[in-house]
């Protein structure tokens, strides 16, 4: 880690001395729905390596400009990316259960590795071992515009471009200086957002050189789901009732005691056998905005030597901190050996204790009321010492909340030279490095080792070990009465640390231009290029992060992870005019693009592309793209190690109250040890439910995995009508389909494998697919003994997607006063299909949720409308628009019918569906003089609450508070604030 650390030092003053140097690989220069108004020299189109500024593209690029940033009072790249019609939220500030830090974007909702995030046209530096890029890291102060190409472009910029390309355009030759203000805050008076950003620049040497420097700092505060009405309470999604984790207080006992459970009674003196009525809500403590700290710098020049030599650089630096705040933890579900004698057991719960493991009067009041630990004084064994196996799943409130800090560092340097090499052809030759490291910081977590040392207490009140620091910790206690707070302190002041490092190196040289002859006017357009890229990712975690179960509570071992890859690139692409100007056409244009990799990982492969663009007469365009696309398996899918971590279950089919029978009962006891007590727990019908709708599940890369193919293509129209001055319309179908996906079964498809056709010769069934706790028979538990599901990565999924694209512009003058500006953009998705192999379901999850299903509407859409006064005043509604989606239809079949009916915590609900949503924002922007613009924002403007459908319904990372966060508005109405000087 030296070799970050040195570097990340120095990175802040090499920004500065960048920006003095030489120049950037700058890309302000088209603007897609005006191709006239280009008149910069260096061009960058994304989707294609030729820089030709009347370029028709084949491909539909969507594009969203840093006027539509000013008027949402945007702050980061996820906040917008997540809302785009033809893109599923992914992790981002909306997710805090589940958040590793860092936020991505899924575009078509295939997957965030799947799409691929550039800044001006080039690779930035990945934030962790998936390759994913952190939109927290993109300086957006100095983007001028958001390039979103949804389709394959592995051809033109490499591996991972499946679903596309979010291209981020920075400013051309900034010159003066920017000071943007602006402050957010909920109706509510939380969540508030401060957010501050100074960007100078200025041209030199009569115009031959430009210099930017941009920093910027943003605050963000918390938003409690306890602040909301309707997630102040965990309601349970399959019943209605108040829901929860067994975790709770007073604990929850599993065996040895009669009736294999029972919660502790209110007034702590005995364990009601067979009963668990008070689930522990979790809902106040967590939230539903994480708080966000970030400190940026950009600096970016140009300077050109002569004609044929412009030297540019650009730099980027970020460091950032994501906290999240996850409810107090505590024992879980892990088993304890706990001596009988421990002062902190009740008599009344000691007795009990007693009469599950059978032991006589006699032996029971000896074990009781022995002084001694396993040794008598004189050193020999103590025959009346007893030791209770139990689980004990008591919340320890009294520890506080436990709470990760992410702190991401990184820098993305970029250094090359551009120029002629004759009037019609020019090269481009660029450097990239960059550097990333996330540290994870862990605290209010129940250290394994310590707290089992804790529950070994003698009557004197002493812990049996005698280490240092030890006190005896009390499970059994009511609310408030934990122990001492240097028993507290003692299991749970320890942290742990979890650090993810990247690096990638990138080398690229192009040349481009034209052939001077064709079969029109216009000539053949070509580029062609090589690159070399080299990635290199690791995750170093303390050795209690990497043990399992050494962290009580936190969700599975981090294992160390090291891997690499290198990949070299060859590319080629041609545009070829094929008339122009014919009485029967205006013009037709034929694209052709190939490329040849190299992983030292993965092998060869070649991608191509191949499309056209037809306009048939003045502003009528048909176009249509077809192309082979492909994925290289990424570091983590790679190297990962088989670790046991959560995911989501609401019901077990092995669960009770009622005991399995027949073949499913085969099935059950297949999947946990003989003659165990979980063995026993099955037999009796006394598994319980999973804890808090959460399993186990392991999973780990897969050295052996190949490279996922795909082929895309789309076809579609471009029409800006002359009779409608002002209109301009596209529409586009997109077809993807992956082949050889790198994917591994969802928790549905490894339960339907076994249970749909439960047995004891259900290969599916055995414990090499499905592990269960030997001492519950649960799904749930310590990771050191239950694997759970074993979900193995493999090249045998699918995935398939299709939709409709629409996109419509339109502004004119009302008066010469009044001008009015529209626009709409909508994806229709007619399907989205994951299958894992193929034996598996194949799933539909449009208009669907589930623990399988992340909510992804089949339309969605929006819509803006504009009118601007005097050239001074704007007045803009943006309108939001999210068609209704429901309960998987496979979920129902595996888990039954979510609840439907009267809710005592809600009243009449119905959790089987999510009505058609809408949200309104309502802006207002003031010049109010050449040099200060004003800007004022109500966002969610009518206050519309999001949805309920309870908190076991979907994944823990998206279904939360009772709601989905990331799909829908948490926050409530809230107002912003800006001003922007300019000189």
């Amino acid at each position: 880690m030296k070799k970050f650390t040195k570097l990340m030092s120095g990175t802040a003053p090499l920004v500065l001395g960048l920006a003095m140097v030489s120049a950037p690989a700058y890309a302000q220069d088209q603007d897609v729905q005006d191709a006239d108004a280009v008149d910069e020299e260096v061009i960058v189109v994304t989707g294609s390596r030729i820089s030709n500024p009347n370029l028709e593209l084949s491909s539909p690029v969507g594009v969203v400009t840093s006027e539509e940033l000013e008027l949402r009072q945007t702050n980061t790249a996820e906040q917008f990316l997540r809302e785009l019609p033809s893109a599923i939220p992914s992790i981002g500030s909306a997710v805090n259960n589940g958040n590793g830090g860092s936020s991505f974007v899924n575009l078509r909702g295939i997957g965030s590795q799947r799409n691929l995030v550039l800044l001006d046209g080039r690779r930035f530096v990945p934030a962790d071992t998936t390759g994913r890029v952190d939109l927290n890291s993109i300086p957006l102060a100095v983007i001028e515009r958001t390039d979103v190409l949804t389709g394959g472009a592995t051809t033109t910029y490499g591996a991972d471009a499946i679903s596309g390309v979010v291209n981020f355009i920075t400013k051309r030759d900034f010159a003066g200086i920017e000071l943007n203000l602006s402050e957010q805050l909920t109706e509510q008076g939380d969540g508030n957002v401060f957010r501050a950003d100074l960007t100078i620049g200025a041209n030199f040497d009569d115009g031959r050189g430009n210099a930017v420097l941009s920093v910027g700092y943003q605050d963000q505060d918390p938003v409690f789901q306890g602040d909301r009405s309707f997630s102040e309470f965990n309601v349970g999604s399959f019943t209605g009732t108040a829901g929860g984790s067994s975790n709770a207080i007073p604990a929850v006992i599993v065996g040895p005691i009669p009736g294999g459970f029972g919660q502790i009674a209110p007034d702590g003196l005995t364990v009601l056998e067979g009963v668990f009525d008070r689930p522990f809500n979790f809902n106040p403590f967590n939230i539903f905005q994480t708080p966000f700290e970030r400190f940026n710098i950009y600096g970016s020049a140009n300077y050109e030597i002569n004609e044929n030599v412009e030297l540019y650089s650009q730099a980027a630096f970020s460091k950032q901190t994501v906290s999240t705040i996850i409810a107090p933890g505590g024992s879980f579900f892990n088993n304890y050996d706990i001596n009988l004698n421990n002062p902190t057991i009740p008599i009344g719960i000691a007795n009990q204790f007693c009469a599950g493991l059978g032991l006589t009067a006699a032996e029971c009041t000896a074990g009781i009321t022995t002084p001694f630990g396993p040794t008598l004084a004189d050193g020999s064994p103590n025959p009346d010492f007893v030791q209770v196996n139990t689980q004990v799943r008591r919340r320890t409130i009294e520890a506080g909340t436990r709470n990760s800090e992410f702190t991401s560092t990184l820098f993305n340097i970029v250094i090359g030279a551009r120029g002629a090499i004759t009037d019609n052809i020019s090269y481009d030759i660029s450097g990239t490095y960059g550097e990333s490291e996330r540290i994870q910081r862990q605290s209010g977590f129940a250290r394994r080792s310590r707290l089992d040392d804790s529950l070994q207490a003698l009557p004197d009140g002493t812990c049996i070990s005698g280490n240092a620091g030890c006190a005896p910790i009390n499970l059994f206690g009511l609310q408030g009465d934990l122990g001492s707070q240097e028993a507290i302190d003692y299991v749970f002041n320890l942290t742990q640390q979890v650090i993810t490092a990247t690096s990638i190196a990138t080398v690229n040289a192009s040349i481009n231009g034209d052939l001077g002859f064709g079969f029109s006017e216009t000539p053949i357009q070509f580029a062609v290029g090589g690159e070399y890229r080299a990635f290199e990712a690791t995750r170093q975690s303390d050795s209690a992060s990497q043990t399992p179960g050494a962290v009580v509570g936190a969700g599975g071992a981090a294992p160390d992870i090291f891997g690499d890859y290198d990949v070299y690139d060859a590319f080629g692409e041609l545009s070829i005019p094929i008339f122009e100007g014919e009485s029967f056409a205006e013009s037709l244009t034929i694209d052709l693009g190939a490329r040849y990799s190299d992983y030292s990982t993965a092998g060869t492969e070649f991608t191509w592309k191949a499309g056209g663009a037809w306009e048939v007469i003045p502003g009528l365009t048909f176009r249509g793209n077809y192309q082979r696309s492909s994925r290289a398996p990424n570091i983590g899918e790679l190297f990962a190690p088989v670790s046991t971590g959560l995911s989501n279950l609401a019901n077990d089919p092995c669960q009770g109250p009622v005991a399995p029978t027949g073949n499913l009962l085969a099935a059950c006891l297949l999947q946990v040890p003989a003659g165990s007590p979980g063995a026993a727990a099955v037999l009796a019908g006394t598994v319980l439910p999973p804890a808090a709708g959460q399993i186990n599940i392991t999973t780990g890369g897969n050295p052996n995995l190949e490279t996922e193919t795909a082929k895309t293509w789309t076809a579609g129209v471009a029409w800006q009508p002359d009779f409608v001055p002002g209109l301009s319309l596209t529409i586009d179908y997109f077809n993807i389909k992956v082949t050889g996906a790198v994917s591994s079964p969802t928790v549905g498809d490894a339960i339907a494998a076994c249970f749909d056709a439960p047995s004891g010769s259900n290969e599916f069934c055995g414990p090499e697919f499905i592990s269960r706790n030997p001492n519950t028979g649960g799904l749930d538990g310590d990771p050191s003994n239950t694997l759970g599901l074993v979900l193995a990565q493999s090249n045998l999924g699918t995935i398939a997607t299709d939709g409709i694209d629409v996109s419509v512009r339109y502004s004119t003058d009302i008066t010469d006063m009044i001008g009015l500006s529209m626009s709409f953009d909508g994806t229709w998705t007619n399907k989205n299909l994951f299958q894992a192999s193929p034996t598996a379901l194949n799933r539909e999850c449009i208009g669907f949720y589930s623990v399988n299903c992340n909510p992804q509407s089949e339309f969605a859409f929006s819509q803006r409308t504009s009118v601007t006064f005097d050239e001074d005043y704007t007045l803009s509604l943006r309108w939001r628009y999210l068609s209704g989606v429901e309960q998987e239809p496979q979920d129902i079949i595996d888990n039954g019918e979510a609840f439907i009916g009267d809710s005592p915590l809600f009243g009449s609900v119905d959790f089987t569906e999510i009505p058609a949503e809408s949200y309104f924002d309502l802006s207002f922007q003031w010049d109010v003089s050449e040099n200060v613009l004003l800007t004022l924002t109500a966002q969610n403007l009518f206050d519309n609450k999001p949805g309920i459908v309870g908190s076991d319904i979907g994944s823990t990372a998206f279904n939360s508070g009772n709601v989905y966060p990331s799909s829908y508005d948490t926050l409530g109405r809230r107002y912003g604030a800006s001003v922007k000087f300019s000189f």
